[in-house]
């Protein structure tokens, strides 16, 4: 390990001269614009993403532009809370964590005669007015300065275990995996449906919603277009988070450095661009957006052109953390194939994956597997019992328990029972639908918040592979040498054909050449200190990597060199790095 390295705020430089501003000049600034475009009757529209906190906006705007009036759209005119429930009713279902992908539009969650009402009342307007709001775009004329309020997924979920409810519904204090069930599936897709559509086009200023108003930056339209053109012409890093479980371990804290206070760490997402944030930074001032605006507003750039066309404007490859150091099993689990999540929850592609082994104490084991000749009735049966509080259930008897060692890879497709056993630090590296795993056993533990753990016996019975057998996962697991230079050589590692991801790792002592041939790469430094990614052509500024950092590489960059860095004092590095399988324009077999 190189404890103390890890960033835990990387940054993304803005560029040219451009600055963010405090909330109260960027304010300033949209009032400025709207006269402008309206003299002696501007309108500013302030667009907020669901979770931000309007009541204090609310206080904010009344501060900012006194001699306004300020309309709160939402109160004047979207659906109620029975409505809205009735409205979504079909995509919340009666469980706990699952439910089924909303395709609905901002337009759905709003009375439309009330919006047509409002847009009359704005256009009669003799002086200044402002709309607060999600969704208060809808009213705006075309003569209106926007304001969008950004909020990351990840910052919503904190305020969710803080008691904050879902969009218009008083639910504070709801079960929190049933408030990010009904973000998930629902509110976060409308919400980004709409940043595409109106958002992203038409705003001129945008604030950072993860600050309270009185401490909240912001940028301009053309600063933000900026800040996502710099992201996708250079290696970048998201801001990774982290979060306790109940098997959580310790190597994160020492080896990257955390804080303490949680009794563990389980969980690192530091590449999921759905959920995390990226930082752009002035030189002086750093400002927080949500990292989907990157994938959203850049996608060929970011993607390649190939993987768009396959994916659409979704990021499909996920690297996360699974800290057991000193910790436990995680639950035996199992994913969904491919139609199962398509017909049931709206999902277009499923949750493979696989495990990298980053750390592995000697006794780290991963079960993966059933044990040939296991008895789908009889494993089947003893589940049922253990979980209606009979005999715990004999893992050891139905599922295969491998050893694990410091980088190994198992691949693990959809459909193969598993789970990572105490004592490892797991890279883990998959498709994105990360949050579809049905639970199989989780060895009679409850949740951090008191409550049991869901688990999804119906789903998962219905999804396992039974003729993967002990012979059958041989093949999830395996080097297999690809090529080689000066100083450094390339392997395919993982993952399995019936999965999209190709992965390879390199080895190397000095310049390592690599190209995206089209396609986003993501990696993550398995060994050695720190290392520095460079472009041969100077197209984009020298990059460090420290030990454990996941980043990545857009489509758009082309060549790039791996190098270590001056000052390291590591002999030998690694770096494993996923793509999409037959996507790049040139690739291995």
């Amino acid at each position: 390990m190189f404890p103390g390295n890890y960033e835990l705020q990387p940054t993304i430089r803005l560029g040219g001269d451009r600055r963010i501003l405090e909330a109260g000049e960027a304010l300033a600034r949209a009032r400025a614009i709207a006269e402008e475009r309206a003299p002696g009757r501007p309108l500013v529209v302030v667009d907020a993403y669901p979770g931000v906190d309007l009541q204090a906006w609310k206080a904010a705007l009344a501060e900012a532009y006194p001699d306004a009036a300020l309309i709160d759209v939402e109160q004047r005119a979207a659906l109620d809370t029975d409505e809205l429930q009735e409205l979504f009713r079909q995509n919340l279902t009666d469980d706990r964590v699952f439910g089924v992908m909303s395709h609905h539009r901002i337009e759905a969650v709003y009375d439309e005669g009330k919006l047509s009402a409002l847009r009359d009342e704005v256009g009669a307007r003799q002086g200044p007015v402002v709309l607060l709001g999600w969704g208060a775009a809808l009213v705006a004329s075309d003569d209106a300065a926007i304001v969008s309020i950004e909020l990351a997924r990840w910052e919503i979920t904190l305020r969710y275990r803080a008691g904050l409810g879902n969009w218009r519904t008083d639910n504070g204090d709801e079960d929190v995996l049933r408030k990010i069930k009904r973000g998930f599936f629902v509110e976060w897709r409308i919400a980004d449906r709409h940043k595409q559509d109106t958002l992203y086009p038409r705003a001129d200023l945008v604030i950072d919603g993860n600050r309270a108003p009185a401490d909240a930056l912001a940028i301009t339209a053309e600063a933000f277009r900026a800040g996502m053109e710099a992201a996708v012409s250079s290696p970048f890093r998201v801001v990774p988070y982290f979060d306790p479980g109940v098997w959580g371990g310790q190597w994160m804290r020492e080896a990257l450095g955390l804080p303490e206070g949680p009794e563990n760490y389980a969980w690192a997402f530091d590449c999921v661009p759905e959920e995390n944030s990226i930082l752009l930074s002035d030189g002086e001032r750093v400002l927080e957006l949500p990292a989907i605006d990157v994938v959203l507003t850049r996608p060929r750039e970011l993607l390649g052109a190939r993987t768009h066309a396959r994916f659409g404007p979704e990021f499909p490859i996920r690297f996360d953390f699974l800290d057991t150091m000193g910790g436990g099993n995680l639950s035996l689990q199992v994913h969904p194939l491919t139609g199962y999540i398509q017909d049931r929850f709206g999902m277009p592609y499923t949750q493979d994956e696989s495990y990298y082994l980053l750390d592995a104490d000697e006794d780290a084991t991963v079960y993966l597997g059933l044990k040939t000749g296991a008895d789908p009735r009889a494993f089947a049966a003893a589940l049922e019992e253990a979980q209606a509080g009979g005999a715990p259930f004999p893992a050891e008897e139905f599922v295969n328990i491998l050893p694990a060692r410091k980088h190994d890879h198992f691949s693990i497709p959809a459909g193969t029972v598993h789970c990572s056993g105490a004592n490892s630090l797991v890279l883990e590296i998959s498709a994105t639908p990360y949050i579809f795993t049905f639970k199989l056993w989780d060895w009679g533990r409850l949740g951090l918040d008191g409550l049991p753990r869901p688990v999804h016996l119906e789903h998962g019975l219905r999804n396992i592979q039974w003729d993967r057998d002990t012979e059958w996962i041989a093949q999830l697991s395996g080097v297999e040498p690809i090529a080689s230079g000066d100083g450094w050589t390339e392997e395919r590692t993982g993952l399995h054909e019936l999965e999209f991801i190709e992965v390879r790792r390199h080895w190397f002592t000095g310049r390592t050449p690599h190209h995206t041939h089209g396609t986003v790469n993501v990696l993550n430094l398995v060994e050695g200190d720190e290392v520095v990614v460079s472009s041969p052509s100077g197209s984009f500024d020298d990059f460090v990597v420290h030990y454990a950092e996941t980043f990545i590489v857009p489509a758009a960059v082309g060549a790039y060199d791996i190098t270590p860095a001056p000052g390291a004092s590591a002999t030998r590095f690694a770096t494993v790095k996923a793509y999409v399988r037959g996507t790049a324009t040139s690739e291995a077999p």
